[in-house]
Protein backbone atom coordinates (compact mmCIF):
# COMPACT_ATOMS: atom_id res chain seq x y z
CA UNK A 1 0.00 0.00 0.00
CA UNK A 2 1.18 3.68 -0.71
CA UNK A 3 -0.14 6.85 0.79
CA UNK A 4 -0.32 10.01 -1.78
CA UNK A 5 0.24 13.10 0.57
CA UNK A 6 -0.95 16.80 -0.12
CA UNK A 7 -0.52 18.69 3.61
CA UNK A 8 -3.01 22.43 3.86
CA UNK A 9 -2.09 25.81 3.77
CA UNK A 10 -3.11 25.98 7.18
CA UNK A 11 -2.99 23.94 10.83
CA UNK A 12 -5.61 24.46 13.24
CA UNK A 13 -6.83 21.85 14.98
CA UNK A 14 -6.11 20.35 18.79
CA UNK A 15 -5.02 16.58 18.10
CA UNK A 16 -4.84 13.89 20.95
CA UNK A 17 -1.74 12.15 20.87
CA UNK A 18 -1.26 8.40 21.81
CA UNK A 19 -0.43 7.74 25.27
CA UNK A 20 3.51 7.35 25.76
CA UNK A 21 4.59 4.26 24.68
CA UNK A 22 8.01 4.43 26.91
CA UNK A 23 6.04 4.95 30.23
CA UNK A 24 3.47 2.57 29.19
CA UNK A 25 6.03 -0.47 28.61
CA UNK A 26 7.51 0.23 31.80
CA UNK A 27 4.84 0.70 33.74
CA UNK A 28 3.28 -2.59 32.33
CA UNK A 29 6.66 -5.20 33.30
CA UNK A 30 6.33 -3.26 36.89
CA UNK A 31 2.71 -3.36 37.33
CA UNK A 32 3.27 -7.37 36.88
CA UNK A 33 5.64 -7.55 39.19
CA UNK A 34 3.34 -5.57 41.78
CA UNK A 35 1.13 -8.37 40.98
CA UNK A 36 -1.47 -5.97 40.00
CA UNK A 37 -4.79 -7.89 38.48
CA UNK A 38 -5.35 -4.01 36.66
CA UNK A 39 -3.74 -2.04 34.03
CA UNK A 40 -2.74 1.20 34.30
CA UNK A 41 -4.75 4.13 32.99
CA UNK A 42 -4.41 5.12 29.33
CA UNK A 43 -2.33 2.75 27.90
CA UNK A 44 -0.92 3.52 24.90
CA UNK A 45 -2.54 1.74 22.23
CA UNK A 46 -0.39 0.85 19.26
CA UNK A 47 1.29 -2.44 18.41
CA UNK A 48 4.16 -2.66 20.95
CA UNK A 49 2.44 -2.02 23.93
CA UNK A 50 -0.48 -4.43 22.83
CA UNK A 51 2.65 -7.41 22.53
CA UNK A 52 3.19 -7.05 25.84
CA UNK A 53 -0.54 -6.49 27.09
CA UNK A 54 -1.18 -10.13 25.22
CA UNK A 55 2.03 -11.73 26.59
CA UNK A 56 1.25 -10.49 30.29
CA UNK A 57 -2.51 -11.73 29.98
CA UNK A 58 -2.10 -15.00 28.27
CA UNK A 59 1.78 -15.99 29.03
CA UNK A 60 1.80 -18.54 26.27
CA UNK A 61 4.80 -20.98 26.01
CA UNK A 62 5.94 -18.89 22.99
CA UNK A 63 5.77 -15.32 22.92
CA UNK A 64 5.81 -13.62 19.69
CA UNK A 65 7.20 -10.38 20.77
CA UNK A 66 6.68 -9.29 16.72
CA UNK A 67 9.09 -6.13 15.94
CA UNK A 68 8.87 -5.11 19.53
CA UNK A 69 12.84 -3.87 20.25
CA UNK A 70 11.74 -2.67 24.03
CA UNK A 71 8.87 -5.80 24.73
CA UNK A 72 11.94 -8.03 23.65
CA UNK A 73 14.28 -6.46 25.91
CA UNK A 74 11.58 -5.65 29.04
CA UNK A 75 9.90 -9.28 28.63
CA UNK A 76 12.60 -11.09 28.40
CA UNK A 77 14.24 -9.96 31.86
CA UNK A 78 10.39 -10.30 33.78
CA UNK A 79 10.37 -14.09 32.36
CA UNK A 80 13.79 -14.63 33.36
CA UNK A 81 12.35 -13.89 37.06
CA UNK A 82 9.21 -15.25 36.81
CA UNK A 83 7.98 -18.92 36.87
CA UNK A 84 7.34 -21.50 34.02
CA UNK A 85 9.57 -22.01 30.75
CA UNK A 86 8.90 -19.62 27.80
CA UNK A 87 10.37 -18.99 24.40
CA UNK A 88 10.26 -15.41 23.28
CA UNK A 89 11.00 -14.96 19.15
CA UNK A 90 9.68 -11.93 16.72
CA UNK A 91 9.95 -11.21 13.31
CA UNK A 92 12.93 -11.69 10.60
CA UNK A 93 14.58 -8.29 11.65
CA UNK A 94 14.01 -9.09 15.47
CA UNK A 95 15.79 -12.29 15.15
CA UNK A 96 18.69 -10.10 14.06
CA UNK A 97 18.57 -7.60 16.67
CA UNK A 98 21.32 -8.13 18.84
CA UNK A 99 20.93 -8.97 22.36
CA UNK A 100 23.89 -10.36 23.96
CA UNK A 101 24.51 -8.04 26.69
CA UNK A 102 21.21 -8.16 28.41
CA UNK A 103 21.34 -12.26 28.26
CA UNK A 104 24.79 -12.18 29.46
CA UNK A 105 24.19 -9.75 32.29
CA UNK A 106 21.12 -12.10 33.36
CA UNK A 107 23.19 -15.18 33.29
CA UNK A 108 25.46 -13.50 35.66
CA UNK A 109 22.92 -12.74 37.67
CA UNK A 110 21.64 -16.78 37.50
CA UNK A 111 19.12 -16.43 35.33
CA UNK A 112 18.68 -19.85 32.84
CA UNK A 113 18.36 -18.70 29.12
CA UNK A 114 19.64 -20.38 26.00
CA UNK A 115 19.67 -19.24 22.68
CA UNK A 116 17.33 -21.19 19.88
CA UNK A 117 19.27 -19.99 16.86
CA UNK A 118 21.80 -18.19 16.23
CA UNK A 119 24.16 -17.21 19.30
CA UNK A 120 23.39 -13.47 20.38
CA UNK A 121 20.45 -13.18 18.98
CA UNK A 122 16.69 -14.35 19.83
CA UNK A 123 14.87 -16.40 19.61
CA UNK A 124 15.26 -17.19 23.61
CA UNK A 125 14.63 -20.17 25.67
CA UNK A 126 14.29 -19.22 29.54
CA UNK A 127 13.45 -21.00 32.71
CA UNK A 128 12.01 -18.88 35.17
CA UNK A 129 14.19 -18.58 38.34
CA UNK A 130 14.32 -16.75 41.27
CA UNK A 131 17.80 -14.85 41.41
CA UNK A 132 19.97 -13.56 43.90
CA UNK A 133 20.74 -10.19 42.35
CA UNK A 134 24.25 -8.53 43.53
CA UNK A 135 26.36 -6.07 42.00
CA UNK A 136 26.80 -6.14 38.21
CA UNK A 137 29.01 -4.08 36.14
CA UNK A 138 27.39 -2.90 32.15
CA UNK A 139 28.77 -0.78 29.13
CA UNK A 140 26.54 2.77 29.90
CA UNK A 141 26.69 2.83 26.16
CA UNK A 142 24.61 0.25 25.44
CA UNK A 143 21.09 0.64 24.77
CA UNK A 144 18.88 1.86 27.54
CA UNK A 145 16.34 -0.81 27.33
CA UNK A 146 19.23 -3.23 28.81
CA UNK A 147 19.77 -1.40 31.78
CA UNK A 148 16.69 -0.71 32.60
CA UNK A 149 14.99 -4.13 32.22
CA UNK A 150 17.49 -5.18 34.59
CA UNK A 151 16.39 -2.04 36.93
CA UNK A 152 12.95 -3.48 36.77
CA UNK A 153 13.49 -6.37 37.89
CA UNK A 154 16.19 -5.88 40.44
CA UNK A 155 13.54 -5.01 43.24
CA UNK A 156 12.39 -8.86 43.23
CA UNK A 157 15.90 -10.28 43.80
CA UNK A 158 16.53 -11.52 46.91
CA UNK A 159 19.67 -9.30 47.64
CA UNK A 160 18.37 -6.70 45.55
CA UNK A 161 20.65 -5.03 42.50
CA UNK A 162 23.68 -2.62 42.10
CA UNK A 163 24.33 -1.60 38.62
CA UNK A 164 27.45 -0.15 37.81
CA UNK A 165 27.53 1.39 34.05
CA UNK A 166 30.48 1.83 33.08
CA UNK A 167 32.30 4.36 30.51
CA UNK A 168 30.22 7.21 28.88
CA UNK A 169 26.43 6.89 29.76
CA UNK A 170 24.03 7.27 26.97
CA UNK A 171 20.44 7.58 26.63
CA UNK A 172 20.51 8.82 30.25
CA UNK A 173 17.32 10.44 30.13
CA UNK A 174 15.64 6.67 29.47
CA UNK A 175 17.01 5.34 32.49
CA UNK A 176 15.81 8.08 34.93
CA UNK A 177 12.24 7.74 33.09
CA UNK A 178 12.48 3.99 34.19
CA UNK A 179 13.88 5.19 38.00
CA UNK A 180 10.89 7.53 38.23
CA UNK A 181 8.20 4.77 37.61
CA UNK A 182 9.86 2.10 39.82
CA UNK A 183 9.79 4.79 42.37
CA UNK A 184 6.15 5.42 41.45
CA UNK A 185 5.56 1.75 42.23
CA UNK A 186 7.02 1.91 45.74
CA UNK A 187 10.79 0.80 44.51
CA UNK A 188 13.85 1.68 46.73
CA UNK A 189 15.84 2.61 44.01
CA UNK A 190 18.23 5.62 43.35
CA UNK A 191 21.65 6.92 41.61
CA UNK A 192 24.18 6.44 44.33
CA UNK A 193 26.55 8.34 42.33
CA UNK A 194 27.15 10.03 38.33
CA UNK A 195 27.53 5.65 37.62
CA UNK A 196 25.91 3.43 39.85
CA UNK A 197 22.06 2.75 40.45
CA UNK A 198 21.25 0.50 43.96
CA UNK A 199 18.12 -1.05 43.96
CA UNK A 200 17.04 -2.43 47.21
CA UNK A 201 15.03 -5.60 47.90
CA UNK A 202 12.08 -4.24 48.39
CA UNK A 203 8.85 -5.47 46.73
CA UNK A 204 6.42 -3.17 44.43
CA UNK A 205 3.17 -2.01 45.51
CA UNK A 206 -0.12 -2.73 43.40
CA UNK A 207 -1.02 1.20 43.31
CA UNK A 208 -3.00 3.35 40.33
CA UNK A 209 -0.81 5.00 37.91
CA UNK A 210 -1.94 7.46 35.10
CA UNK A 211 0.41 7.41 31.68
CA UNK A 212 0.36 10.73 30.18
CA UNK A 213 0.68 11.32 26.30
CA UNK A 214 3.39 10.84 24.23
CA UNK A 215 6.73 13.68 23.68
CA UNK A 216 7.82 11.49 21.05
CA UNK A 217 4.78 11.72 18.79
CA UNK A 218 4.37 15.51 19.47
CA UNK A 219 7.39 15.29 17.16
CA UNK A 220 6.24 15.11 13.80
CA UNK A 221 3.47 17.81 14.85
CA UNK A 222 6.67 20.21 15.85
CA UNK A 223 7.95 19.51 12.39
CA UNK A 224 4.56 20.40 10.53
CA UNK A 225 4.83 24.10 11.89
CA UNK A 226 8.62 23.98 11.72
CA UNK A 227 7.68 23.32 7.67
CA UNK A 228 4.85 25.66 6.95
CA UNK A 229 6.95 28.49 8.30
CA UNK A 230 3.38 30.37 8.89
CA UNK A 231 2.32 32.42 11.76
CA UNK A 232 -1.01 31.94 11.37
CA UNK A 233 -0.71 27.79 11.79
CA UNK A 234 -1.29 26.56 15.49
CA UNK A 235 -1.46 22.56 16.99
CA UNK A 236 -3.08 22.04 20.44
CA UNK A 237 -2.43 18.94 22.22
CA UNK A 238 -3.65 17.81 25.03
CA UNK A 239 -2.11 15.31 27.88
CA UNK A 240 1.63 16.70 27.76
CA UNK A 241 3.53 17.42 30.95
CA UNK A 242 5.83 20.25 31.57
CA UNK A 243 8.81 18.73 33.66
CA UNK A 244 8.09 15.23 32.25
CA UNK A 245 10.20 12.50 32.92
CA UNK A 246 10.01 11.62 28.94
CA UNK A 247 13.29 12.12 27.28
CA UNK A 248 11.79 12.75 24.24
CA UNK A 249 10.37 16.12 25.77
CA UNK A 250 13.21 18.02 24.92
CA UNK A 251 12.11 18.44 20.96
CA UNK A 252 10.53 21.66 22.44
CA UNK A 253 14.07 22.70 23.14
CA UNK A 254 15.39 21.80 20.20
CA UNK A 255 12.78 23.55 18.05
CA UNK A 256 13.08 26.43 19.30
CA UNK A 257 15.94 26.53 17.34
CA UNK A 258 13.83 25.40 14.30
CA UNK A 259 11.24 28.12 15.10
CA UNK A 260 8.41 26.48 16.42
CA UNK A 261 7.24 28.25 19.93
CA UNK A 262 5.73 25.69 22.96
CA UNK A 263 3.46 27.18 25.31
CA UNK A 264 1.65 25.14 28.07
CA UNK A 265 -1.62 26.90 28.71
CA UNK A 266 -1.63 26.08 32.37
CA UNK A 267 1.45 25.61 34.98
CA UNK A 268 0.15 22.10 36.77
CA UNK A 269 2.71 20.63 38.64
CA UNK A 270 2.84 16.76 37.40
CA UNK A 271 0.11 16.92 35.43
CA UNK A 272 -0.92 17.02 31.82
CA UNK A 273 -2.19 20.17 30.48
CA UNK A 274 -2.22 21.36 26.43
CA UNK A 275 0.12 22.47 24.52
CA UNK A 276 0.23 25.06 21.76
CA UNK A 277 2.73 24.87 19.12
CA UNK A 278 2.81 27.96 16.41
CA UNK A 279 5.30 29.22 14.32
CA UNK A 280 8.10 31.71 14.97
CA UNK A 281 11.07 33.33 12.95
CA UNK A 282 14.18 31.24 12.97
CA UNK A 283 17.30 32.52 11.96
CA UNK A 284 19.31 29.94 12.26
CA UNK A 285 22.83 29.51 10.19
CA UNK A 286 24.19 26.12 11.32
CA UNK A 287 22.42 23.78 13.67
CA UNK A 288 24.85 21.14 15.92
CA UNK A 289 23.04 18.72 18.34
CA UNK A 290 23.80 15.65 20.28
CA UNK A 291 21.22 13.22 20.19
CA UNK A 292 22.82 10.55 22.62
CA UNK A 293 19.80 10.94 25.23
CA UNK A 294 16.94 11.60 22.34
CA UNK A 295 17.90 9.03 19.42
CA UNK A 296 13.96 8.36 18.28
CA UNK A 297 13.98 12.06 17.35
CA UNK A 298 16.78 12.34 14.91
CA UNK A 299 15.14 11.57 11.94
CA UNK A 300 12.26 13.90 12.72
CA UNK A 301 14.85 16.71 13.45
CA UNK A 302 17.29 15.52 10.55
CA UNK A 303 14.49 15.38 7.67
CA UNK A 304 13.38 18.75 9.42
CA UNK A 305 16.64 21.01 9.26
CA UNK A 306 17.17 19.85 5.70
CA UNK A 307 14.01 20.98 4.45
CA UNK A 308 14.43 24.06 5.92
CA UNK A 309 17.89 24.74 4.27
CA UNK A 310 20.12 24.85 7.76
CA UNK A 311 22.94 22.77 7.05
CA UNK A 312 23.48 20.30 10.45
CA UNK A 313 26.30 18.40 12.24
CA UNK A 314 24.28 15.68 14.33
CA UNK A 315 26.38 13.24 16.89
CA UNK A 316 25.03 10.85 19.55
CA UNK A 317 23.81 8.67 16.57
CA UNK A 318 25.53 5.30 17.43
CA UNK A 319 22.44 3.43 18.61
CA UNK A 320 20.50 4.26 15.14
CA UNK A 321 22.02 1.69 13.50
CA UNK A 322 20.59 -1.18 15.49
CA UNK A 323 17.15 0.06 15.73
CA UNK A 324 14.00 -1.35 13.16
CA UNK A 325 16.38 -0.35 10.28
CA UNK A 326 19.91 0.86 9.98
CA UNK A 327 18.20 4.57 9.74
CA UNK A 328 21.32 5.77 9.36
CA UNK A 329 21.49 4.51 5.90
CA UNK A 330 17.72 4.59 5.51
CA UNK A 331 17.64 8.52 6.28
CA UNK A 332 21.20 9.11 3.67
CA UNK A 333 19.02 7.08 1.10
CA UNK A 334 16.02 8.51 1.25
CA UNK A 335 16.77 12.08 1.74
CA UNK A 336 18.87 11.70 -1.47
CA UNK A 337 15.27 11.19 -3.26
CA UNK A 338 14.38 15.16 -2.20
CA UNK A 339 17.68 16.02 -3.37
CA UNK A 340 19.87 16.30 0.01
CA UNK A 341 23.24 14.46 0.38
CA UNK A 342 23.65 13.39 3.92
CA UNK A 343 27.09 12.34 4.36
CA UNK A 344 27.63 9.32 7.50
CA UNK A 345 31.65 9.12 7.34
CA UNK A 346 31.79 9.54 10.81
CA UNK A 347 30.66 6.64 13.44
CA UNK A 348 27.73 7.72 15.11
CA UNK A 349 27.56 11.19 13.31
CA UNK A 350 25.33 12.28 9.88
CA UNK A 351 25.62 15.97 8.64
CA UNK A 352 24.37 17.77 5.90
CA UNK A 353 26.94 20.86 4.65
CA UNK A 354 24.05 22.14 2.24
CA UNK A 355 25.15 19.55 -0.71
CA UNK A 356 21.95 19.13 -2.82
CA UNK A 357 21.52 16.40 -5.65
CA UNK A 358 18.74 16.29 -8.30
CA UNK A 359 15.65 15.25 -6.88
CA UNK A 360 13.33 12.50 -7.78
CA UNK A 361 10.44 14.01 -9.97
CA UNK A 362 8.10 12.00 -7.84
CA UNK A 363 9.95 10.84 -5.05
CA UNK A 364 8.39 7.35 -3.00
CA UNK A 365 9.52 6.96 0.34
CA UNK A 366 10.17 3.93 1.45
CA UNK A 367 9.81 2.84 5.49
CA UNK A 368 11.79 -0.27 5.81
CA UNK A 369 9.42 -1.39 8.17
CA UNK A 370 10.47 1.84 10.79
CA UNK A 371 7.50 3.75 12.16
CA UNK A 372 9.63 6.93 12.61
CA UNK A 373 10.41 6.97 8.92
CA UNK A 374 7.21 6.69 7.41
CA UNK A 375 5.93 9.66 10.40
CA UNK A 376 9.27 11.62 9.81
CA UNK A 377 8.59 12.08 5.85
CA UNK A 378 5.21 12.35 6.10
CA UNK A 379 5.43 15.97 7.16
CA UNK A 380 7.90 16.24 4.03
CA UNK A 381 4.98 16.48 1.80
CA UNK A 382 4.34 20.32 3.01
CA UNK A 383 7.47 20.86 0.99
CA UNK A 384 7.12 18.32 -1.97
CA UNK A 385 3.47 18.42 -2.92
CA UNK A 386 2.28 14.76 -3.78
CA UNK A 387 5.01 13.15 -1.69
CA UNK A 388 4.54 9.34 -1.20
CA UNK A 389 5.08 6.82 1.55
CA UNK A 390 5.59 3.28 1.19
CA UNK A 391 3.94 1.41 3.54
CA UNK A 392 2.56 3.33 5.55
CA UNK A 393 0.73 1.22 7.80
CA UNK A 394 3.84 0.88 10.08
CA UNK A 395 2.88 3.63 12.14
CA UNK A 396 0.52 1.12 13.68
CA UNK A 397 4.15 0.27 16.29
CA UNK A 398 3.72 3.52 18.14
CA UNK A 399 1.07 5.60 16.88
CA UNK A 400 -1.75 4.10 15.05
CA UNK A 401 -4.14 6.90 14.75
CA UNK A 402 -1.29 9.18 13.07
CA UNK A 403 -2.95 8.96 9.34
CA UNK A 404 -6.34 9.79 10.87
CA UNK A 405 -5.04 12.52 12.84
CA UNK A 406 -3.85 14.11 9.89
CA UNK A 407 -6.40 13.84 7.80
CA UNK A 408 -8.62 15.72 11.04
CA UNK A 409 -5.87 18.29 10.49
CA UNK A 410 -6.63 19.07 6.93
CA UNK A 411 -4.16 16.76 4.74
CA UNK A 412 -5.93 14.97 2.03
CA UNK A 413 -4.32 11.35 1.91
CA UNK A 414 -4.87 9.01 -1.62
CA UNK A 415 -4.41 5.29 -1.38
CA UNK A 416 -2.80 4.19 -4.26
CA UNK A 417 -0.70 0.58 -4.79
CA UNK A 418 2.98 0.77 -4.00
CA UNK A 419 5.66 -0.74 -6.44
CA UNK A 420 7.30 -1.83 -3.61
CA UNK A 421 9.01 -1.20 -0.50
CA UNK A 422 13.09 -1.19 0.29
CA UNK A 423 12.45 -2.48 4.18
Amino acid sequence: MQYILNAPDILDCEIMLPASKSISNRALVINALAGNGSHPENLSVCDDTDVMVAALRDMPYEIDIKAAGTAMRFTTALLAVGEGEHVITGTERMRHRPITVLVDALRSLGADIEYQGEEGFPPLHIRGRQLEGGRLDIAGNVSSQYISALLMVGPVMTKGLTLHLTGNVISRPYIDLTICTMQEFGADVEWEDASTIVVKPQPYKAVPFFIENDWSASSYWYEMLALLGRGESQVRLPGLMDGSRQGDSAIRYIFTMLGVKTKFDAKLQNKPTTVTLSSQRMALPRFSFDFVNQPDLAQTVVVTAALCGVPFRFTGLQTLRIKETDRIAALKYEMSKLGYVLDDSEEGVLSWDGTVCEPMEHPEIDTYEDHRMAMAFAPAAIRFPGLRINNPEVVSKSYPGFWNDLRKAGWKITEAAADGDKG
